[in-house]
């Protein structure tokens, strides 16, 4: 039997995660992820771990009215509440191809970040009302993302992690692929063909594989970059069709719902 395994929330792009047992679901996929962001003070260009691998050092958590507690190493906590007076305090930012305007967190938001950063940060918040479209050609005119790379929802099978991790020659941590959704009982790669599943009472529209970068070689616990990059080099082996790596789905949720772990996972087409 399929099951959901595990939930991750990812609250500040590109930070670490919340494992969770129970969670949301929203216009923009699971309630509370990637709806904030660390942008250069700049020219709002966003930032990540491909280019600052200490990110997945900053812990965040989330709360239900939307806020954030920020934590790092050697920085006391910050709690950081949605922006009000959203229309006066805009700022323009950058992800990938996509240009936008959102609120900003703040003045006492932005001096920790710059700090833990080490250079002229800002933290934005991104609203349902501002929220991006899908990349063309995929889904529909209703479907919204957040400031997730492309996709509301990332989706994994455990069974291709552990192809993966046989073949490299070690176990490989899940966070590597930063999912939001892992499915256990389907072979490898199984869910390259799924369509539509239905978890609990909610129902997924599988979109498009997800291409891997250089972020999947950063140990999630330690911020470190793999010596041989992998587990990129092994994937580049079996899982590159036309100069893209796939790994994963990349998903969107029909409808508000809540799921568990543990549930039952159906493939309906």
């Amino acid at each position: 039997m399929l099951r959901l395994s595990s939930l991750y929330r990812f609250p500040l792009k590109s930070c670490k995660p919340e494992v969770l047992q129970r969670a949301s679901f929203d216009e923009l996929g699971l309630a509370g992820d990637r709806r904030w962001m660390l942008v250069d003070a700049s020219n709002g260009r966003f930032f990540t771990q491909r280019a600052l691998p200490h990110m997945s050092q900053l812990s965040v958590l989330w709360n239900a009215a939307g806020g954030v507690t920020l934590s790092a190493p050697g920085l006391p906590p910050l709690d950081v509440a949605i922006p009000s007076g959203i229309e006066s305090g805009l700022r323009g930012v950058t992800v990938w191809r996509d240009t936008l305007q959102v609120p900003d967190a703040g003045e006492e938001a932005a001096a920790w970040v710059s700090e833990f950063i080490g250079k002229p940060t800002r933290m934005v918040h991104v609203p349902l009302e501002r929220a991006r479209s899908l990349p063309s050609g995929y889904g529909t005119a209703d479907d919204k993302v957040a400031f997730a790379d492309g996709f509301p929802l990332l989706l994994i099978g455990q069974g291709s992690l552990d192809d993966l991790s046989a073949r490299v020659g070690r176990p490989l941590e899940m966070l590597r692929f930063r999912p939001n959704l892992v499915v256990e009982g389907a072979e490898a790669f199984a869910e390259d063909g799924w369509k539509r599943i239905r978890i609990g009472d909610m129902e997924f529209r599988l979109l498009k594989p997800c291409s891997r970068c250089i972020l999947t070689t950063i140990d999630p616990a330690t911020g470190q970059r793999s010596e041989d990059r992998e587990p990129l080099t092994t994937l580049k082996t079996y899982r590159e069709v036309e100069g893209e790596v796939l790994f994963g789905q990349n998903a969107v949720n029909d409808g508000a719902g809540v799921l568990e772990v543990g549930m039952k996972v159906e493939v309906l087409e």
